[in-house]
Parts: structure tokens; C-alpha cells; sequence
């Protein structure tokens, strides 16, 4: 018989996991408190305009493999649009471009770099030198780097002020959601090696052409072939634990029995599930109240006309980091969507003084719109977007399976954890969420787990980036 596996939580880790479990002939349950799938990743209908519109811009990079490899397996790779130029905006208006050359990795964006007009030429050499640390440090060597902050890389490498608030904290505020002196340089360092200098197609950013939402729908269907269900809107209340092993989820319709349970929840939803026997009896449940959230604004405005040309930009040294273009509607309409990552000052304004505060930044990154106000807003508060990714929190982040050494170890064999803020390898990232998930089903089946970085070009390797 079809092992009954319930995974709590619906979104990307949950999803990841259920097709996977699909695959090993199991039968996967989402239980899901929601209406709808996607957790953080997801769209929503706005009680007040009635738009369908995203909890906030999520961007997908070319190093993502195991993203793309579940967008493939959902069927919905063609909603997804590769973008291989990126717009950085400066000095009222001014636009650099950045995109890669014949040049092979890591030196295909180096061009590009060398006329960014936002960028001094001392600047420019001062990236140029930590950029050339990362490439020497190869994978192994940033690890060296695990327990300290990237702003101390950045100060080991000599970089000033100016160049943090232009670039570094630009982009690693965006990829981690944390700036540079929150950070594990470890994982700021993995952006860059991963994401910029491995190889030529890494850093080509992805955007779904349509609301979240919609990449989703084929998961029932996937998981009723399988004999899988999917709960919406039933949240769970409890994992039932019998002393030894997991036995199920409490809703509040019942218990769902199953022979094995991946949590699939942020770990502050993970701790209200357990019980304190279970804590006692599992090591990688121990640490929960140590993880901390990092919080996104998403900012959505419609203009009666339109003021964006390109399909997006980067706002290096705003509080803005990245507007998105989403087009034109029938009624001549511009729909802007302005993201804040890292937006903790921002949580404690009301929405007319957000609102404010991003057409200003819009004024200075478009100086065709100022004057222009939108004739509609609406902004999103995510305080609980993403675990914090320090260094002071990698040691506690646990591994989907029991074991029994060490911090990741554990006595419960039959619950699994899953999440981006689980033992990934990676920052908090869509990319984490679904490596998560497939790291869970391949630990329940003992099948196929992740899925093969993008090699490094053939002279990075050379230059030792592994």
C-alpha cells in the first residue's frame, strides 16, 4: 500500500515535497490553513479594488535549479520571462545596463561594470578586489567565512562606505533580505559566487508573466494521480506524537493519520504544532525561538499613464531597491510594483507615509513622473517574509531528517522538517524553500534529493571558483 505521508504547510517547500513524494508512489497530503497554495510565494484578490495581485515581487535567478526543476514540473515554465539585462538607475534618471559580454565566466559582466556610470573608478577597482577574493576563495574557502558578518568581509576587502550603499548592499539586501551588516558572509559570498561569477547564465533574472497564484493549479491534479489530497483552509493544530513516533496531524475536523509528517512551516508556526515531550525528544526542535524574521514591503501603485518604459530597475542607496513594470492595463493604467527587502523601519508607518515615501523614490528614479501621483495604491506588509539569515543562527538551522550527532540530530524518525529556514545550504530564498522540500521526500524515500548546481565555466574553475 501507498505510504500516507501529511505535509503541513502549502506552500513552496510543501509543494516541492509533494511532487516529489508523487513520484516515489507515495501519497502526499498538503494540509494547508490557507485557501489557496503558494504561503509567501503567492496572489490574493484585494478586497478593494478587487485586483488580483502578488504578496510581493518574487524573482527567480538562473542558479535556481531546483525552482526551475518544480516550475517544470508544474508545466509553467512558460509563464516565466528570463530577463539577461539588468537596469540600475542613478543621478535622476541616468541608466546603466548590465549584461553579459563574450567574455567567459567570471569575467562576462566585467564590462558591463567598467561603464556603470553609478560607479567611481575607485570604486569600481575596490569591487573588482573583493570580487577577485570570492573567485580565489572558491566554495570551500567561504565557509571560512560562516560565523562572521558580510560587512566584515566588505571591510577585510577595503571597500568604503560609498560603494557599500551603491552596490553591495543593493544586491545583497534583495538576494538575503538582510543587509550587509545582518548577514552571514558565507551566504552573501554564495550569491555572488553562484549567482555572478560561475558562469553566464547564473545571474539572469526570472519573473512570472502571471499572478503567483497561478503557477500552482496543476498541484492538484499532480497529487490527485497520485492519490494525494490537498486541504485548503483546514489549519492544523497539532502533530500527534505517541511517545516514540508521529502519527498524524489535528485539525479541526479530525485527525489526518499518516506514517509520516513533514513540516513544511516556519519555524515560529513549528513550534505552536509540538508538544514539549516532542521537543525534549527531538534535538532539531530545540532552537526554534533562536530563529528570527526579517521583514518585505511590496508596494503596488497604478498610474493613469504611463512612466516606465523598461520592464524594471534597480535603486541603488533608496529605501526602494527594485521597481517592477506590470504593464499597461486595457484603461491605459501603468501598474508599478516597488519592493523594500530588509523593511523593518518601514513596518511601523501607515500606509500614506509608505505610499509617500516610494513615490518619491520614483520621482528620482523617473524624472518624467514627477508631479504624478498614482491614483491607487496599496501596500503589503510581510513582517514574518523570511528567517533571518546571520551568522549566529546557521549552527541551529536543522536537517530535514533525525539523526544523532549533533545539533541536526534527533530521536522522532518519522518527522521531517522542511522550510527555507532549514538546514538548505542556502540564504532565505525561494531556491531554499524548495530544496527543503525535495531534501524531506528524498529523505522519506531514500530517492533522488536535489538537483545539480549549474557548473562552473570551464576558466572559473580554473581560477579555482568550485
Amino acid at each position: 500500500m501507498r505510504r500516507r505521508i501529511a505535509i503541513v504547510g502549502g506552500g513552496l517547500a510543501g509543494i516541492a515535497a509533494a511532487l516529489k513524494l508523487a513520484d516515489a508512489d507515495c501519497q502526499p497530503i498538503i494540509i494547508e490553513t490557507r485557501k489557496i497554495l503558494g504561503g509567501r510565494a503567492t496572489s490574493f484578490v484585494d478586497p478593494r479594488s478587487g485586483e488580483v495581485i502578488d504578496n510581493c515581487q518574487h524573482v527567480l535567478m538562473g542558479c535556481c535549479t531546483n525552482l526551475i526543476d518544480l516550475y517544470d514540473r508544474l508545466g509553467v515554465l512558460d509563464k516565466i520571462d528570463w530577463h539577461r539585462k539588468l537596469y540600475w538607475t542613478h543621478s535622476h534618471g541616468e541608466i546603466d545596463c548590465v549584461k553579459a559580454s563574450r567574455l567567459p565566466a567570471p569575467f562576462h559582466l566585467a564590462l558591463s561594470f567598467a561603464r556603470m556610470g553609478l560607479l567611481q573608478k575607485n570604486e569600481r577597482k575596490q569591487i573588482q578586489r573583493a570580487m577577485w577574493r570570492m573567485i580565489r576563495l572558491g566554495a570551500k574557502g567561504r565557509l571560512s567565512w560562516a560565523g562572521r558578518t558580510f560587512s566584515e568581509f566588505l571591510a577585510d576587502t577595503e571597500q568604503t562606505e560609498s560603494t557599500i550603499a551603491k552596490f553591495w548592499n543593493t544586491v545583497i539586501t534583495s538576494a538575503c533580505n538582510l543587509g550587509v551588516d545582518r548577514v552571514s558572509a558565507a551566504h552573501a559570498i554564495q550569491v555572488f559566487q553562484e549567482g555572478f561569477l560561475a558562469n553566464r547564465w547564473s545571474y539572469t533574472m526570472g519573473l512570472a508573466s502571471v499572478p503567483l497564484v497561478e503557477l500552482y493549479q496543476s498541484v492538484g491534479e499532480a497529487l490527485k494521480e497520485a492519490g494525494g489530497e490537498i486541504h485548503l483552509g483546514r489549519p492544523a493544530r497539532a502533530i500527534a506524537y505517541d511517545g516514540r513516533r508521529v502519527t498524524g496531524v489535528v485539525t479541526g475536523d479530525g485527525v489526518i493519520e499518516a506514517a509520516a509528517v513533514i513540516s513544511a512551516v516556519p519555524f515560529d508556526r513549528l513550534d505552536k504544532l509540538i508538544s514539549d515531550t516532542m521537543r525534549a525528544a527531538d534535538a532539531r526542535l530545540a532552537s526554534l525561538d533562536r530563529f528570527e524574521f526579517s521583514p518585505i514591503l511590496g508596494v503596488h501603485l497604478w498610474f493613469d499613464q504611463p512612466i516606465m518604459e523598461l520592464p524594471h530597475l534597480i535603486l541603488p542607496g533608496r529605501g526602494v531597491q527594485w521597481l517592477f513594470n506590470k504593464g499597461i492595463d486595457e484603461q491605459g493604467r501603468q501598474y508599478i510594483h516597488a519592493v523594500i527587502s530588509a523593511a523593518d523601519e518601514w513596518m511601523k508607518l501607515d500606509e500614506d507615509e509608505i505610499i509617500d515615501r516610494v513615490v518619491q523614490d520614483i520621482h528620482s528614479a523617473m524624472p518624467k513622473s514627477v508631479g504624478l501621483k498614482p491614483i491607487q495604491a496599496r501596500s503589503i506588509k510581510e513582517k514574518r517574509a523570511t528567517f533571518a539569515a546571520t551568522p549566529q543562527v546557521e549552527q541551529w538551522r536543522p536537517s530535514a531528517s533525525a539523526g544523532y550527532v549533533g545539533v541536526s540530530g534527533g530521536g522522532i524518525e518519522n518527522l521531517f522538517l522542511a522550510g527555507d529556514w532549514c538546514d538548505t545550504g542556502w540564504p532565505a530564498t525561494m531556491e531554499g524553500a524548495v530544496r527543503s522540500g525535495y531534501a524531506a521526500a528524498a529523505a522519506i524515500t531514500g530517492g533522488d534529493g536535489l538537483i545539480e548546481d549549474v557548473p562552473p565555466g570551464r576558466f572559473a574553475r580554473w581560477l579555482g571558483l568550485l
